[in-house]
Order: structure tokens, then sequence, then C-alpha cells
């Protein structure tokens, strides 16, 4: 079945793509997974393929690998992209898994690789539900250590109702928005029809935002003074109509907030629609996903999809050059381009982190087969903690994971400049990565030899759950493995492991 319409040039161009590099593709669980959610049964389906019922049961079982000749029809029928037949999820989950069963509680030893990749394969939804559970016991765990020393942290609600959400509210939510690869195509496409309806690329767009407030609302706006001392940087005041704004900020941070403003002011029907599509129901989660997508609004409207995809491929994505064209700031550039994945018209699959100097993850979202490690400290190798060192200076980096995917990744650091010397601003920096394969259609791969291995960096998903045994940079030793104690000798690394 051919692709129809105007998604179809890219999304021949992406399968072509995946065809050439695809070996075997294992997809039963996704087909099935699409097939039960539009209600269609196995002989309604194998009908339209044009197969027969026994050949995609094979397939939907993963005794028979997907030919790539039925991924169009596919993507057709149940109005997905490509991408969503990729191994990319699953890849994210078998990270996962590798994370916790190194934990001591497990015997890691026993269970093999391709036991993990089976599993996920077969039972992702299982998968998904043991990571879950597993994140209850962490959570228990600091509970119980927070009591021992003390600590006031709120007592871990245990009825059935609240039992899905409350590993933590903030995680569900980072959850629901990595399933739907940092994209919300009603969000987006509201966004984009607004910046056309305000007409905000003739002029500043803080300024536009500022009149169309006035003049559709009522709403001034005003800087106050003291806010940031309350710990606020806008606060709307609906019965006086005066949105307030903080005056430590660049001009591109009080746009971003008059844009947030705007969202909620006009687009909070919209918002309750997609938050009620989702899975979470405490409500805590379901706040926060309301301030996500405003912010996901606020930079839709700034940064409109069609017309920063094309500005975005014409220089190359030049984070700086993007920044001063659509007047944002480079974190802003940054977020935006990881979410540009509308069905047929995708970006490049960038991921998307944030981190503070302490190696706190701030914001994490990725529409490649990068994940970050999700239950221990980021690798000190990865460039995003060499930016420190280089305030404001781009910093790029090959660098290849335990899986072998290999990656391009800008960093800085971003955020504000200290404006007296009792100002403690927090230190943050940001990263931007692509598989090296989309790395010529960025700025930042000139000068670089991709095809040099000397040139790549080896990171790893945290020192624990690292299984690169000879790390200079290694600071505790592998989790589930012994370490080799002898005194007559000294390696490479502070631990060895033990053979």
């Amino acid at each position: 079945m051919p692709f129809k319409g105007a998604n179809a040039a890219p999304q021949i161009a992406k399968i072509a793509k995946m065809k050439k590099a695809a070996t075997k593709t294992f997809t039963g669980s996704r087909i099935r997974h699409q097939r039960n959610r539009v209600g269609m049964t196995q002989s309604a389906l194998a009908l339209q393929l044009g197969i027969s019922a026994s050949y995609l049961n094979q397939i939907e079982h993963d005794t028979r690998p997907l030919p790539i000749t039925l991924l169009g029809a596919l993507c057709n029928i149940f109005s997905v992209g490509a991408e969503y037949f990729s191994d990319t999820e699953e890849t994210r989950g078998i990270q996962a898994l590798r994370e916790i069963l190194a934990d001591p509680v497990f015997d890691m030893d026993a269970i093999r690789l391709d036991s993990i990749q089976a599993a996920m394969r077969v039972a992702p939804d299982l998968c998904a539900q043991f990571v879950r559970l597993y994140r209850a016991y962490l959570l228990r765990q600091e509970h119980a250590e927070a009591a021992l020393t003390g600590g006031t942290l709120p007592a871990v609600r245990t009825t059935p109702h609240d039992a899905p959400d409350r590993v933590e509210p903030y995680e569900a939510v980072n959850d629901w928005v990595q399933a739907q690869r940092n994209y919300f195509d009603e969000v987006d496409r509201a966004a984009e029809h607004q910046f056309e309806k305000m007409r905000l690329d003739e002029g500043s767009p803080g300024e536009q935002l500022a009149r169309y407030l006035l003049d559709h609302h009522g709403i001034r706006t005003e800087i106050d003074l003291g806010l940031s001392h309350k710990g606020l940087m806008w606060r709307l005041e609906r019965r006086q109509r005066i949105l307030f704004l903080s005056r430590l900020v660049p001009s591109e941070s009080s746009t971003f907030w008059m844009a947030q403003a705007l969202g909620q002011i006009e687009h909070q029907g919209l918002f309750t629609r997609v938050i009620r599509r989702s899975r979470l129901k405490e409500s805590e989660a379901r706040g926060l996903a309301r301030v996500y997508l405003t912010n996901y609004f606020a930079g839709a409207l700034l940064l409109p999809y069609g017309r920063f995809r094309m500005a975005a491929h014409d220089v190359r994505h030049d984070l700086e050059l993007l920044q001063r064209q659509f007047g944002v700031s480079f974190e802003q550039a940054c977020h935006r381009l990881s979410t540009m994945q509308r069905p047929g018209h995708e970006g490049i699959p960038f991921y998307f982190l944030k981190t503070d100097i302490a190696g706190n993850i701030l914001k994490s979202f990725s529409a490649n087969r990068f994940t970050q490690s999700r239950f221990g400290g980021p690798c000190p190798l990865w460039n995003i903690f060499r930016a420190f060192s280089t305030p404001q200076q781009v910093q790029v980096q090959l660098s290849q994971t335990t899986d072998g995917a290999v990656y391009l990744n800008i960093a800085r650091t971003v955020g504000r400049n200290s404006i007296s010397y009792l100002d403690r601003p927090r230190l943050t920096a940001v990263v931007l990565g692509c598989s090296i394969t989309d790395a010529p259609h960025l700025v930042y791969s000139a000068g670089l030899d991709l095809k040099d291995p000397r040139m790549i960096i080896p990171i790893g998903p945290g020192c624990r759950a690292c299984t690169r045994e000879n790390c200079h940079h290694r600071a505790l030793p592998m989790v589930g493995h012994r370490v080799d104690v002898d005194n007559e000798g000294r390696g490479i690394a502070p631990y060895r492991t033990a053979r």
C-alpha cells in the first residue's frame, strides 16, 4: 500500500534509510499493540497487508522478522511514522533492565544479555512494569533512610488507586513525555496556528505578545522588582489583569514567559484533553503534565514547526544562528530541536538533556536510541561536564555508548549570569545529541573525521552499571561482580573485576 499525500516523500526516504541499515527487524509486540489499539483482528490486518494470517501471526510472535516491504503499509494503516517500528524503545528498555539487574539484590551473572533482549521483545509491557516496581523499591529505600536520619520525606501512599503513579509524579510525567517522543501534535499545531494568527514574525515577539495580551485579554505586563525574592519568575494576577515579570532575566526569557501565560489563558481546554488521554492518575502528576504542556506550547509558539524545521535545515542546525533568527535562548533552541517528530515531516532525531554542575538531571528527552542512566549518575567523560570549564562556549564530542551507538554531542552552559557578588545563579548545562549517521547535516561536524575511531569517546550509563572494565575514570566498582583485591599489582582502573 503506497503512502499518500504530503507525507509520502519523507516517509519513503526514511524507509529507504532503514532498509539500507536494517538486518532483521522484530516488531511483533508493536504491531500487536497498534492492531489492538484500533480494534483490528489479525485476519483483517493480514488481508490489508496482502499476506496470510499465519504469516502475520509468525511476525507478531517474532518467529519471523518484519519484511521491510511491509513497513510502508503498516505506517499507513496505523498512522505512525517509520521510526515507530525501529528498535529505539527496545534499546532503552534493555539499558534500563541492565542497570536494574546490576543491583546486588539480583544475581546479574545468572542473566544473559540475550535473555534480557528476548524479554523486551516478547513482553515489553511486563518489562516496563518491572522497571516501575524497581523505582518504587528505590523510593521506599529513600524513605527508610530518611526516617533513620531524621528526614522529613512524606509518607508513601500504598492504596491500589495511588500505586501506579507513586513511583514519583515527575517520573511518571517524564515517562509519558518520552512515550510521546516529546512531540504533542495537537498542541504543536495550535501553537503554529497562533503564531500565524498573531504574525509574530512581523516585529519583536516580546512586544507582539505584550500587545496581544493587552488587546485581546486586557492583561498588561509589568516588572515586579521583588518577584525573584519569592522564588517566582512570573505571576499572573487575573483579577488585576496584570502579568508580573521578574527583572533578573534576559528578554528571551520574558518573551517565553508571556508565551506560557498565553497558553494558560487560551488553551487550557486543549491541555486538559491531552492529559485526559494519558495514563496519569494522580493529581500531582497531572498538574506537572499541565506545566509541561504549557512550556511545550510556549516553545512551539516562538519556534513554529514548519518555519523552524526549514530554518534549522538551511543553517545546518547552527544553534547560535537559530537563536538570533528567532530571538530565543540557546536552551530553547536545543529543546525545540528535540521535539521535531511530526509524522511525515520529522526532523533529525535528537536527544536533549539538562544537568546542573553536580550531575543532577533536570530535563531529559530522547527521540533516538540514546538513554540516560536512570538509576546511577552520568558518565564524567561526557562533554556536558567539560562545558562547565568553558562557560558559554560550545563543546563538540563524538561518543559511543555501551550498546555500540555513536553520537555527535553539542554541549554548552546555559542560564543567567550573576548580577551581584551575593547572587548565586544556578550553574547548568545542556547537551543535544544525534546519531553519527545524521552528523553530516550539522555544522558542528565540520572539521571532524567521523570515520576515525580515535575521535570517539567511550561513555557509559554511570559507574555502577557500566560494563567498561579498563576505564581510567571509574569511580565505583562494577556492581554484581567481585573486585580484584590482588596486592601484587595495580591495574589501570582503581577497581578491577576479578576473573
